[in-house]
């Protein structure tokens, strides 16, 4: 529990019952708060806002960003063109493009 709570500071005592939960390990809600105030560590810390650069750390393996682009081509057509950019690896994906006749001109 001690370690849980050392490695995530902004977790509260409710996460930290939460997650020893999931482990397996049964406890109180009023026990994880004792302990935890007993060890100097409080129960309910104070979260400190994310930033969006912290955000986007955290979430790039399951961030997708997606583009639609139009450009023509060197013989006139025009193309479009849906492209996405996996943030983890920041590799480009084009899905699909779609050709137009040719500009008049």
């Amino acid at each position: 529990m001690l370690r849980l709570v050392r490695e995530n500071p902004g977790w509260g005592y409710r996460r930290v019952h939460g997650e020893l939960a999931t482990l397996g390990i049964k406890a109180a809600l009023s026990t994880v708060w004792e302990i935890l105030e007993q060890e100097g560590l409080d129960p309910a810390p104070q979260r400190a806002s994310t930033t969006w650069a912290d955000f986007l750390r955290s979430q790039a393996d399951a961030l997708l960003a997606c583009d639609f682009i139009e450009t023509v081509t060197l013989n006139g057509q025009r193309q479009y063109i849906l492209a996405v950019i996996e943030h983890a690896g920041r590799h480009i994906r084009v899905l699909g493009t779609t050709l137009t006749r040719p500009l008049a001109g």
